[in-house]
């Protein structure tokens, strides 16, 4: 069957029809189509991934500012994050809400972020990035 369509596709090109078959296009429409249903889930969950890497990125630069500010006054925290950006501190747009705990001593602390995806993230005095909120533990 696939070898008389050929032919009668190669016959008619030879007398001069100019143009697409209809079958031609319908292959191409059927092809684009396939490539964007595998193309789009694929993109955007990689949004979504850039999304929480902003998020982590963002409490590992407010933990980073922290301890700088810290050290700059006397190893007192603070948990207003404007007083961060003096010491490269900026959030990042795609995170909703970033905030600093501080704990009953001056010496521990948790920050947690959320991204726009909704997963949160912390980073705590002894520990890096991880998964999760803080939690009272966390500065007990």
């Amino acid at each position: 069957m696939m070898i008389r369509l050929h032919r009668s596709l190669v016959t008619r090109r030879q007398r001069g029809a100019a143009g697409f078959t209809l079958i031609e296009l319908l292959v191409v429409v059927l092809i684009i189509g396939l490539l964007s249903a595998i193309a789009i889930p694929v993109f955007l969950g990689q949004q979504n991934q850039a999304k929480d890497a902003a998020a982590k990125s963002d409490v590992s630069a407010a933990k980073v500012a922290l301890v700088s500010y810290a050290t700059a006054n006397q190893g007192t925290y603070t948990s207003v994050l404007a007083n961060l950006t003096t010491w490269g501190y900026a959030a990042s747009p795609s995170v909703t809400s970033t905030a600093i705990t501080l704990g009953a001593t001056t010496s521990r602390f948790c920050i947690q972020a959320t991204s726009a995806t909704g997963t949160t993230f912390k980073a705590t005095y002894a520990t890096g990035v991880t998964s999760g909120g803080c939690v009272a533990t966390d500065v007990a």
